[in-house]
């Protein structure tokens, strides 16, 4: 095409990788290199020395810093916004308006898979886990959620769609079902989490209000790590990006106390 020699040098490559990230996201052109050296490698048997070249690497280093997309990431949501959904909702004797406050709630403290695997006691909830990303045996974990003292209580709000799912459904083995008797989908959790907050949150807005909660009540980024069933890199990743949880690690406060939230078992 630009009539460039064939041998792929890192000279080429280097080109190629400049040409790439004008098209496409710097992320993106490393896949792409790792994909033709494997292609080419039966006919450039030293296709892999000129990729992993420091020409090579440095081009597509400075090309990620010139190009790069910053990364949208959702705000984490509150126990102030938890207060603010529980106020309108807890009273609501709606079928699905307790799915999602019960989804809200778990989803912020836990994460739940199906009916059976689901104890309940008058102070926790305690269910198993399966294999996660994050878990690398797949060997699953013990979760337990106890009851806390305060409105945004998951265990009670758990507890009060349990109840309400088994009287219409009792022999379904999914946890969450909607009043028709399905799964609930993505846009059904969002359109409801939107009429309480703008669009700046989502699904992992949950996921990372857990997480900054537990560092304003001191709790080890390690043990947020755990409880989260965070990878490594992506736990670091969320930390350095996040200037949010950053203040909450330095200058966690203990106003809430530790016992509201949740505890993970390794099993």
């Amino acid at each position: 095409m630009h009539n460039y020699p064939l041998d792929p040098t890192p000279d080429t490559l280097s080109l190629f990788t400049v040409y790439m990230c004008h098209h496409i996201k710097p992320d993106s052109v490393g896949t792409y290199l790792s994909g033709i050296c494997h292609q080419l490698e039966p006919y450039f048997p030293d296709v892999h020395t000129s990729r992993n070249s420091a020409l090579v690497h440095r081009t597509l280093q400075g090309c990620k810093r010139i190009r790069a997309v910053p990364t949208s990431r959702k705000r984490a949501l509150t126990i102030g916004d938890l207060e603010t959904v529980v106020d309108a909702l807890s009273s609501s004797t709606d079928y699905d308006d307790n799915l999602f406050l019960a989804q809200l709630l778990t989803g912020f403290f836990m994460k739940v898979m199906k009916r059976n695997s689901v104890q309940t006691n008058n102070v926790s909830c305690k269910f198993f886990l399966p294999g996660h990303k994050a878990d690398r045996f797949f060997e699953g974990n013990t979760i337990i959620v106890r009851k806390n003292p305060h409105k945004f209580d998951p265990h009670k709000q758990f507890s009060t769609y349990l109840r309400a799912h088994d009287a219409e459904f009792p022999f379904s083995s999914p946890l969450w079902l909607t009043s028709r008797g399905t799964i609930p989908t993505h846009s059904f959790f969002i359109r409801r989490l939107h009429r309480f907050f703008d669009s700046d949150t989502a699904g992992q807005s949950l996921r990372a209000g857990g997480a900054t909660s537990l560092a304003e009540n001191r709790v080890p980024p390690s043990i947020i790590q755990a409880i989260g069933r965070w990878a490594s890199d992506a736990f670091k990743i969320y930390i350095r990006k996040s200037p949010v949880l950053i203040q909450a690690l330095l200058f966690g406060q203990t106003k809430w106390s530790q016992s509201t939230f949740l505890h993970a078992l390794e099993t």
